[in-house]
């Protein structure tokens, strides 16, 4: 299992554990970080697992998708290190992944 380190809101940071079946939005609701609410469920029709990821992972993910693009663009924290959490398939490539929760719009 890949590792992935989760800051939240508040600031608080926790490295937790996921499967390569997941996407990280699932790997942060499974452990417990409920401030992420994905509304959707991952169905790339919300912003509401909107998170900033660390800028050295940035250019190691896939290529945002229209849909995902177009989401964000609501998204009032939207930055340069934006992604949809739900839209990153968390694999053992991912290990060591860092991402910070967006504020809540």
């Amino acid at each position: 299992m890949a590792r992935l380190t989760v800051t939240t809101r508040a600031g608080i940071t926790r490295t937790v554990e996921g499967g390569a079946d997941l996407s990280v939005m699932e790997v942060m609701r499974d452990a417990g970080f409920d401030e992420l609410l994905a509304l959707c469920g991952g169905c790339c029709s919300c912003a509401t697992c909107h998170v900033h990821v660390a800028p050295e992972w940035a250019a190691r993910l896939p290529t945002m998708s229209a849909d995902e693009d177009d989401l964000l663009d609501s998204a009032a924290d939207r930055d340069v290190t934006s992604r949809l959490s739900c839209q990153l398939r968390f694999n053992d490539d991912l290990e060591g992944l860092a991402v910070r929760i967006a504020a809540e719009d």
